[in-house]
């Protein structure tokens, strides 16, 4: 599914309107590239989870964890790993067994470990305006803003 938003407000709303349905173990790989709105989007998921927390990039510390919500929240930022082995020398595997949303930016660093991943692709079409195509996922409905 295609959205169009012409603001990080809009991003995020559409963010936060993924968050309040979105299921428990659901791994969601981001594309997009630097200042696409990845982190925005993530703001807003976290918002839809219920979560009150400050979001940031996890640029430095490869994963943030929200814990707040109505679900945990691991925040992903794979720009520094090379392979997919680097991932589970982080323990990938005991994020996914806890029953989370696992939001996974530069998921195509990792490609191989991105199986059944929901895609969330962020591409950018003008200063504020981006199209976010969601792919994968049984989330009923289009998503309203």
């Amino acid at each position: 599914m295609d959205y169009i938003t012409t603001s990080p407000e809009e991003t995020e709303a559409l963010g936060a309107a993924l968050g309040r349905i979105i299921p428990a173990g659901t791994v969601l790989a981001y594309r997009g590239d630097l200042g696409a709105g990845k982190t925005a989007f993530t703001r807003g998921l976290a918002r839809g989870l219920g979560c009150g927390e400050t979001v940031t990039s996890p640029t430095y510390t490869i994963v943030n964890e929200y814990l707040g919500g109505r679900l945990p929240l691991f925040h992903f930022d794979m720009y520094r790993l090379s392979s997919a082995d680097d991932l589970f020398d982080i323990g990938w595997e005991d994020y996914l067994d806890r029953g989370g949303v696992c939001a996974v930016e530069w998921s195509e660093n990792i490609a191989e470990a991105m199986a059944g991943a929901v895609t969330v692709a962020i591409e950018k079409l003008g200063e504020n305006t981006r199209r976010i195509t969601i792919e994968g996922g049984n989330f009923g409905a289009d998503l309203s803003l």
